[in-house]
């Protein structure tokens, strides 16, 4: 390769602070990365690859969309056009839910008794 702009799939790994592995299930998620591939199936990242994967990595990791809603971004071209966009209202972020009142301190006190009494008696038999 002789255009430096290219970059193989470990640098893009580490520009982007994820596992490669990461990198390739998002190929299977997200037609729009569609890296070079040459010989044995090297995968070679263009500019614009690495710029689409870094917003794929912020709206995942950062601002909490699902892998659905970071599709319906790029489906409907709000999100592949430009890397520096702001995350349009379309597809809201995944929601947190709050725990349950049943989930208080105390009672995860008493279940997790609970449990370990329940493990003794398992263990004695």
């Amino acid at each position: 390769m002789a255009d430096p702009a290219y970059r193989t799939i470990s640098e893009v790994a580490a520009l982007v602070g994820v596992p490669q592995h990461v990198l390739r299930f998002w190929e299977t998620r997200f037609p729009e990365i569609q890296p070079l591939k040459r010989g044995g199936n090297r995968r070679y990242y263009r500019p614009q690859d690495i710029a689409l994967l870094t917003r794929i990595n912020r709206l995942l990791h950062t601002d909490g969309y699902t892998i659905r809603g970071v599709q319906q971004l790029l489906a409907s071209g709000e999100g592949s056009s430009s890397v520096a966009a702001a995350a349009p209202v379309t597809a809201a972020p995944m929601a947190r839910a709050a725990a349950p009142a049943s989930l208080a301190p105390a009672s995860l006190a008493a279940i997790r008794a609970a449990l370990a009494t329940a493990l003794a008696a398992a263990r004695a038999l």
